[in-house]
């Protein structure tokens, strides 16, 4: 698959849920529907994996199209407002950080099957620690 996480954004206020994001591009030649996909985060080095949740409806990814998603409710004021550029955003309407600090992986599955996982890292300057940093699973 040609789904990529290209960037990590934590929430400088934990309060602040939709100022933490991450950024999914397709670099592939065909849409991606996100569709049942599944969410997760672990921490590095570790197995366990914490299932976050089915995303349901989700959304497509146009070839060469990148979506933001956000942690909070776009609704909640307290939950604050992503950047206003370019790159839409979609929701996962959840009530506490998924981040768990440096070194935190999410991983993006469709049905159990591995679509992207990357390693979150907030020393680099897209927040993504890049593969030639990362050990191989």
């Amino acid at each position: 698959m040609a789904i990529r996480i290209v960037e990590i954004h934590a929430a400088a206020n934990a309060e602040e849920l939709n100022t933490e994001w991450f950024i999914l591009e397709n670099d592939g030649k065909m849409p991606f529907n996100t569709r049942n996909c599944g969410l997760a985060v672990s921490t590095h080095g570790h197995k366990r994996r914490q299932e976050l949740g089915i995303i349901d409806p989700g959304f497509v990814i146009a070839p060469g199209e990148k979506m933001r998603v956000c942690t909070g409710y776009p609704g909640r004021k307290a939950h604050g407002t992503p950047p206003e550029d370019d790159v839409k955003s979609y929701n996962l309407l959840l009530n506490e950080s998924i981040l768990r600090g440096p070194g935190t992986v999410l991983a993006l599955t469709l049905r159990s099957l591995p679509v992207t996982r990357c390693e979150f890292d907030p020393g680099s300057p897209r927040g993504v620690k890049p593969a030639s940093a990362r050990p191989k699973a």
